[in-house]
């Protein structure tokens, strides 16, 4: 079922089109003029337009110019009464997908519609391909035997075929994004989009265009109207990963859109419907991020509907052997590399190894062992891992020496925002007091860096 405006002047023709429509089980909405529908696009996501092209108020031309700003996918149908070439050649130039003259045959304009509203599907459909596409072959399944992991599916089962939100959480490399893929694939919306965003990566104002669009002129740079991730994702699935990085303004725009199902494009005054499950992820403890102050605890709890933690590798050494297996062939398959089995003594040492860097991490290292060995098979010596390997976790980083010169009682608080401090301000002047290096050399976003900035009244040197 499909979403179809219908633009026309006159009442009874908007009563006859609307009739042949219904027939198909289009959802149909009916304005009287171009200002109407304007106003109508400006709120509503619609899968085709059907326009007269003579109106009282202006042309069908401006409402096909306007459709095609607010969302180039959809198709416009143009339709009138005094056809000419010139007409229809502009139309066309313009985008128009199609050109009805009137008096019109109902079956002509049921196929017409039934094709603009396929044609604008497949336009969004691959415009999400082109936004997500999975690197490993079957990546919506998760992988392992441990009772880890068995927990984890269990959850899965259970919460999608829901639309609950749910907050996935876990060390950097864990599969995060898998079990959000996975969740997905099991709803009832699997055969809607799935739109993945990494929010660390982009600054705050990017993001916020990123999620919820933007209007032409909107910001500097901002040439042209952009449709946001959430109206991409549309009766989908979003994927929030990292969503501890968000900024405050951010958190407070997503509270609203979890709250009330609109989002508010930046520079616009008009809220748009959205129909979008959410899934959020993150390798940060939100619930020390809310105690910090840097986290909103009513958006925390919005999130944290149903929460599912995925347990680091070093945790779950029992599914390494298969891992690797796994791996081993999906690599293959993709560098065009012959497969060789791994040595039940690189294996020993990969299960004794801590794995900061978790799945992709032995991902990343049976990729270099297929490349770089030259055996029949794979040993031990082929797995890099320095001093790390055999080493217990809770052994791995030994405590630094001079803590052994601190006197026997000491305020842990006091000690390490003392230590804080003075990490930051050495990171400031050796930055020259550019804030994002600083953030960078810290290894912190620049949401964090000012939230200490501000925490530990820190005024950066000039």
């Amino acid at each position: 079922m499909s979403k179809i405006l219908i633009v026309d002047d006159e009442s009874n023709m908007r009563k006859i089109l609307a009739a042949n429509l219904a027939m198909d089980r289009h959802t149909v909405t009916e304005a009287s003029g171009v200002a109407q529908a304007i106003g109508y696009l400006a709120v509503n996501r619609y899968d085709a337009v059907i326009t007269d092209q003579k109106m009282p108020d202006g042309e069908g031309l401006d409402v096909l110019a306007r459709a095609r700003e607010i969302d180039p996918a959809v198709a416009v149908v143009m339709l009138t009464a005094f056809a000419t070439v010139e007409l229809a050649v502009e139309s066309m130039r313009q985008g128009a997908f199609d050109f009805i003259t009137k008096p019109f045959q109902p079956d002509v304009v049921r196929a017409t519609a039934r094709r603009a509203c396929e044609h604008t599907q497949l336009l969004r459909e691959n415009g999400l391909l082109r936004l997500t596409v999975d690197r490993l072959e079957g990546s919506g399944e998760i992988f392992g035997s441990s009772p880890a992991i068995l927990a984890v599916r269990q959850m899965i089962a259970r919460v999608a075929p829901t639309n609950a939100t749910v907050l996935i959480t876990g060390e950097t490399g864990t599969g995060k994004e898998l079990v959000a893929r996975a969740i997905h694939k099991s709803s009832t919306r699997a055969d809607r989009p799935f739109v993945a965003v990494n929010c660390a990566a982009f600054t705050e104002t990017l993001l916020e265009s990123e999620l919820f669009g933007h209007e032409k002129g909107a910001f500097t740079g901002a040439d042209r109207m952009r449709q946001g991730l959430f109206e991409a994702a549309h009766e989908g699935t979003l994927f929030l990963d990292e969503a501890g990085e968000m900024s405050q303004s951010t958190q407070a725009k997503l509270l609203r859109v979890l709250a009330e199902g609109k989002i508010l494009r930046v520079g616009s005054t008009k809220p748009r419907d959205v129909d979008v499950r959410v899934v959020v992820a993150t390798h940060r403890n939100l619930e020390d991020r809310v105690k910090e102050g840097a986290f909103r605890q009513d958006l925390y709890y919005r999130l944290a509907v149903v929460p599912i933690h995925l347990a680091p590798l070093r945790e779950r050494v029992v599914d390494i052997p298969g891992l690797c297996g796994l791996f081993c062939q999906q690599v293959s398959r993709e560098l065009k590399v012959p497969v060789r089995p791994i040595r039940t003594e690189a294996i020993e040492r990969l299960q004794a190894y801590d794995f900061p860097g978790n799945i992709r991490e032995l991902r990343n290292l049976i990729e270099r062992a297929l490349i770089l060995s030259t055996g029949s098979e794979i040993g031990p010596a082929d797995f890099p891992l320095g001093g790390r390997a055999g080493q217990p976790a809770s052994q791995a980083t030994a405590y630094p020496a001079w803590i052994d010169s601190l006197p026997e009682t000491v305020s842990l608080r006091e000690l390490l925002e003392d230590v804080e401090k003075g990490l930051i301000l050495r990171a400031l002047q050796s930055s020259g007091a550019v804030q994002a290096e600083a953030a960078r050399r810290l290894q912190l976003s620049r949401s964090d860096l000012a939230y200490k900035l501000s925490k530990f009244d820190i005024k950066p040197p000039a």
